[in-house]
């Protein structure tokens, strides 16, 4: 049965990326919504990403997994405090890494992708040791 499933969404799939290539000519779509179709996927991505922070089980997932994700969300957002720079390097002139330090981001860009998820992680584990369901 599992099988099935698996083939069926499969062929579903390849069946909606074929009808795009094979429509494509066919269908002229107003501008408003060719302007619109990017943010489709954006807000599918956020939809995804607030029912997996929020959400456990089709419960509520409690207060930490949250918080962990918004403290994720803030350092993806903002560049990282001194302190935070100051750990990462740190831990990169331990590891014997070179190049760009792991605490420097690109020009108005958050922390790396790495310190983001630890953190985050982190967070929540924190919290849940604490007691914070």
């Amino acid at each position: 049965m599992l099988i099935a499933v698996i083939v069926a969404l499969a062929v579903g799939t390849y069946a909606f990326r074929l009808a795009g290539v094979v429509l494509h000519d066919r269908f002229d779509l107003p501008a408003p919504l060719r302007r619109m179709l990017p943010l489709a996927a954006a807000a599918l991505l956020a939809a995804l990403a607030g029912t997996a922070a929020l959400t456990e089980s089709g419960a509520f997932a409690g207060v930490s997994r949250p918080l962990g994700v918004a403290v994720g969300a803030v350092l993806a957002w903002r560049r990282p405090s001194l302190l935070v720079r100051s750990a990462a390097r740190s831990i990169a002139a331990m590891a014997g890494r070179s190049g760009r330090p792991v605490g420097e981001a690109g020009a108005g860009g958050g922390a790396p992708f790495v310190v983001v998820v630890i953190s985050a992680a982190a967070t929540a584990a924190l919290l849940r040791l604490a007691g914070v369901p």
